[in-house]
């Protein structure tokens, strides 16, 4: 018999546990030993950066929210099976799931790769005229107003009230949380 070709599809999950359900589809191909039907699954995620109590911490974060994506071979029960595993809603495309284009591949899986390997960078955009808490720093608890922002040098000038007086302090993008 000819070797059937996988296809890249996209599963619908619940948002929020794409990852138990990658992990519930996995065991399940492994238990009905469908690995022949069924290639790899993928949930892309990105690290970003965050402060916490003074601290950097790294935490990843779903590039596509509410998707899953899995190499298969759609015959027979592979389908059914695929549908009806915990947490996971359907196939998008319904009743005809219609396999990714090759460019839409290797756009996810490169994202995917460059996102891993970046050195994961604070992607929290703020805006002139948005209302943050200090978080880090001799200010911390302080709130202000941005007064202009550098995605560049990914820095904030931040406007904080201190003895009633405005007084403008230049912030990074890790020392601030948005209100």
């Amino acid at each position: 018999m000819a070797e059937l070709e996988k296809k890249w599809y996209v599963l619908r999950a619940i948002g929020g546990k794409e990852k138990k359900a990658k992990e519930y589809l996995d065991n399940e191909i492994a238990r009905l030993g469908l690995g022949h039907l069924v290639g790899q699954s993928v949930v892309p995620v990105e690290k970003v950066y965050q402060v916490r109590n003074g601290k950097k911490i790294a935490k990843e974060r779903i590039l596509y929210a509410g998707y899953i994506f899995v190499e298969a071979v759609l015959v027979g029960e592979v389908p059914h099976v695929l549908r009806n595993i915990p947490n996971i809603i359907d196939f998008l495309g319904d009743n005809n799931p219609v396999p990714m284009r090759a460019s839409e591949v290797s756009r996810m899986i490169g994202t995917a790769d460059h996102a891993a390997d970046s050195d994961a960078e604070v992607t929290v955009p703020y805006f002139v005229g948005d209302t943050v808490k200090v978080a880090d720093g001799p200010f911390s608890g302080f709130t202000g107003v941005v007064e202009e922002a550098n995605e560049d040098k990914k820095k904030l000038t931040v406007m904080v009230k201190i003895f009633g007086r405005k007084t403008p302090l230049e912030l990074s993008y890790l020392q601030v949380e948005k209100e």
